[in-house]
């Protein structure tokens, strides 16, 4: 898990990083409180009896200072001492004098009397013990005090800080907006449900709109007849630039607003997030105070109420709900969602354009074009041989493994870019490390690389078994290069692969790990990847088993026998097919363990739990089919609940997607919820219709290849539904996080408060790292093109001379 401390800095505003609370200074003080806290306790286990004696007499020291030094008169529960110590060691006797004295006890006679408080407390034993020990145990004692004292200093300290600055500049927004609101006549559209409809963009319309309202009597045709029918004269020439030079002042006031109200909306955002962080700060530090020092774990309780940080936390809400009715009612026609969209411009995110975008898209030409050569490759060679198809060809399956891969890694760059867009932190919801993210740029260079590679390997390893192209490389071959290539993609660079695989271990490990949010969404996706991992599957015992040493012209007895083996069949694949579900499975049963929660834990591990039950249908229908009568005409009762089965766990998956996972549905929103970070309602309402189909076929891919059942899909179209699964899963994915965002849906977090995501300024591994120098980027592109020029000419050369040799073999007389 990240700590808390790394996500504050990679969300903080630069030019506020002074009015943050300071969470490094407070942790380093309880730092120093645990360390005191051992030392006392380790102490405390040599000498117990004595050690709670003087941390008692201590704490009844304390409580008589807190009454203004009044001593505590009450009758002692040990017997008085009337006569003297019968020691005869005179040594001994002094040793015990002195330490009667330092305890302020005049005599040993005296101990027992009713006027020394101490004589309550420590017994004759502990008088025998030795002064180090008590020296040492009253400076842990006061090592702890003198830090608790700090801690809780520092805390008022930051308390005043964060809390003042929020106050202050939520009373700034405040004047702002009121002071915009009456130098620009807006009071009408917050006070009235009229709309004024000025759309920034139609600048035209605008200008006419503003024409009118400033000429109230005419417009400009009227002019325009008047000027042609010649009664216009000077005084309205003058007029006509007054009123001309009015527009202009107005449509330059308009876009004055405009941009008022963007700046102020985001300032608002900004500190609404400054509200969120700092929150989440003092409730992260204070429960680590409680942890630290339990027996004080209830003095800062009333502070841990946000009303108590934030007097006025709803401040922002209210002016935000404010800035959105101005704006729609203004520039949006009233269209709160589409105001929103616009309020929060698309810039300074890390999706800004720069060299890198020029490299991307010149690549992203070069792998359309590739895609297109493939595609059109193999139909032509389907219309031509009606065989030679590359999915028909052997290794097949090692392109289909490799590519739903890579199709992964463009699904998850389009995620980010969805996510950053539309301001969903998914750094802070997948408590990921801000400091080695990639930015979505530099996520679609990886994956336009590695696509570059695929589409070329898949098309020479087409073209060689077509012998189009001389075998300088056998095509048997090429699959395994496709392999190693992956392996290597799969392991660097280093720092973003180490805690992929580090959270698919903890997913993997379930239940024997908590489930996080992060580790939750990970094997959701598996879940999608039933395919991917059987092809995975087929590519690991097609390396192991030496297949691909052969080639495919031999018809070599016994090739691919695995596949057909009872254990890769029927223990291999069915294993393969539920294993993502039983870890879902498990992280439900493991999350209801960890909170006690029934709903909504228990009734997902039931969702995952019928859907591994039809895939254990499928996999024992093959032994169903052996034992069946063909001569039995009545019903099929094994293929009619096995078809009930299926049809009831696509539609509880589909309620529990829009119901639970995106917090959609709820009919007083018109299905959809209260507050949404997508700007079009359309978005949800298509995306709940294609989720429903989609889910269908999901479950259908849960059912084993090969297994008998009459609506088993076709091995060829194994290809697009696994491409069709995954796109559901992204787009599953969008609105899943939106719904963790707004509502901390099944409570991973202990504040339901996420900042929204904005480029604060801080410089990470991936902003450097995406930089390309133009003069590198030109380079590149120089040598692509010249490479491209060289092959066009020597194909054109090649095709004439051929053509050429054709004419001239034609020509050639008959003998």
């Amino acid at each position: 898990m990240v700590e808390f401390g790394l996500k504050l800095e990679d969300n903080k505003v630069a030019d506020w990083a002074e009015y943050y609370i300071d969470y490094e200074k407070l942790k380093a003080i309880l730092d120093r409180l645990k360390t005191a806290i051992e030392r006392k306790a380790k102490l405390a286990k040599q000498k117990p009896e004595f050690a709670r004696d003087i941390q008692v007499a201590r704490e009844t020291e304390e409580h008589s200072l807190d009454d203004n030094n009044e001593e505590i008169n009450q009758e002692s529960k040990l017997p008085p001492i009337t006569q003297e110590f019968p020691v005869t060691n005179l040594a001994a006797v002094e040793e015990k004098k002195q330490l009667l004295q330092e305890a302020g006890i005049s005599s040993i006679a005296s101990y027992g009397s009713t006027t020394t408080p101490l004589k309550r407390i420590i017994s004759m034993e502990n008088l025998l013990h030795p002064k180090r020990f008590e020296s040492k145990f009253k400076d842990a004692l006061g090592k702890i005090e003198v830090e608790e004292n700090s801690f809780e200093k520092q805390l008022y300290t930051e308390f005043d800080k964060v809390s003042g600055f929020y106050h202050s500049k939520a009373e700034e927004s405040s004047k702002r907006l009121k002071l915009l609101i009456d130098n620009s006549g807006l009071e009408n559209s917050v006070n009235s449900s009229r709309k004024h409809h000025i759309p920034p963009r139609q600048t035209r319309d605008a200008m006419q709109d503003l024409w009118h309202s400033i000429l109230g009597k005419s417009s400009s045709n009227d002019m325009a007849s008047q000027q042609e029918r010649g009664s216009w004269d000077e005084s309205d020439d003058e007029e006509y630039s007054r009123r001309t030079f009015d527009v202009h002042d107005r449509e330059k006031e308009l876009n004055s607003i405009h941009r008022a109200l963007l700046d102020q909306y985001r300032t608002i955002k900004l500190l609404k997030n400054f509200y969120v962080l700092n929150y989440t700060g003092f409730v992260k530090i204070l429960k680590k105070f409680n942890k630290i020092n339990p027996e004080r774990e209830d003095k800062y309780e009333d502070k841990l109420k946000d009303e108590n940080i934030f007097d006025a936390s709803k401040a922002c809400e209210k002016l935000e709900e404010k800035h959105e009715k101005i704006y729609a009612n203004w520039f949006c026609d009233g269209n709160i969602l589409l105001a929103r969209a616009q309020l929060l411009p698309k810039r300074n995110d890390g999706l800004q354009m720069d060299w890198s975008q020029l490299r991307l898209g010149y690549r992203l030409g070069m792998c359309t074009i590739l895609t297109l050569w493939v595609c059109w490759d193999c139909i032509w060679g389907l219309v031509r041989d009606h065989n030679s198809t590359i999915a028909g060809r052997d290794a097949f399956p090692v392109f289909r493994a490799c590519g739903g891969l890579l199709l992964l890694h463009w699904f998850w760059g389009i995620s980010v870019y969805v996510w950053t867009r539309y301001r969903i932190n998914y750094i802070f919801l997948f408590d990921l490390n801000p400091r080695t993210v990639s930015s979505p740029v530099s996520i679609f260079n990886q994956a336009v690389d590695q696509t570059l590679v695929f589409l070329v390997i898949m098309l020479l390893y087409y073209k060689a078994g077509t012998d189009a192209i001389p075998k300088v490389i056998q095509p048997q071959m090429l699959p395994t290069i496709l392999v190693f290539y992956t392996l290597f993609s799969l392991i660097f660079p280093l720092r973003t692969r180490v805690p992929m695989w580090a959270a698919i271990f903890e997913v993997i490990s379930s239940p024997m790990t908590s489930p996080n949010f992060f580790t939750v969404y990970i094997a959701d996706v598996f879940t999608s990847m039933v395919k991917v991992f059987q092809d995975i599957a087929w590519t690991a015992c097609f390396m192991f088993s030496g297949d691909f040493l052969k080639g495919e012209t031999h018809k070599h007895f016994g090739r691919h026998y695995w596949a057909k083996s009872l254990w890769y069949k029927n223990i291999l694949i069915p294993l393969i097919c539920l294993f993502p579900l039983w870890v879902r499975f498990c992280q439900c049963l493991r999350k209801y363990t960890d909170t006690g929660k029934r709903v909504p834990n228990l009734p997902n591990a039931a969702k995952y739990a019928m859907s591994q039950t039809v895939t254990l249908f499928g996999t024992f229908y093959p032994l169903y089919l052996m034992h069946d009568n063909p001569y039995h005409q009545g019903i099929n009762w094994f293929k009619n609940f096995w078809i009930c089965l299926f049809v009831s766990s696509s539609l509880y998956s589909f309620y529990w997607d829009v119901f639970m996972d995106w917090g959609l549905g709820k009919p007083k929103y018109n299905f959809l919820a209260r507050k949404l970070m997508f700007p079009r309602r359309l978005y949800y309402y298509a995306v709940m219709v294609a989720d429903i189909v989609l889910r269908f076929m999901w479950v259908l891919t849960l059912v084993p290849p090969q297994s008998g059942v009459s609506f088993e899909l076709p091995q060829y179209l194994t290809a697009v539904t696994m491409s069709l699964e995954l796109i559901r899963r992204t787009v599953w994915g969008f609105f899943r996080l939106e719904n963790e965002h707004r509502s901390n849906a099944n409570q991973y977090r202990r504040v339901d408060f996420v900042p929204l995501h904005f480029n604060t300024g801080h410089q990470h591994k991936y902003n450097k790292e995406g930089q390309h120098v133009g003069s590198s980027v030109l380079l590149e592109v120089a040598i692509v093109s010249l490479i491209v020029i060289g092959i066009s000419v020597a194909s054109v050369i090649a095709a004439q001379r051929a053509n050429e040799q054709d004419a001239q073999m034609n020509e050639a007389p008959d003998f």
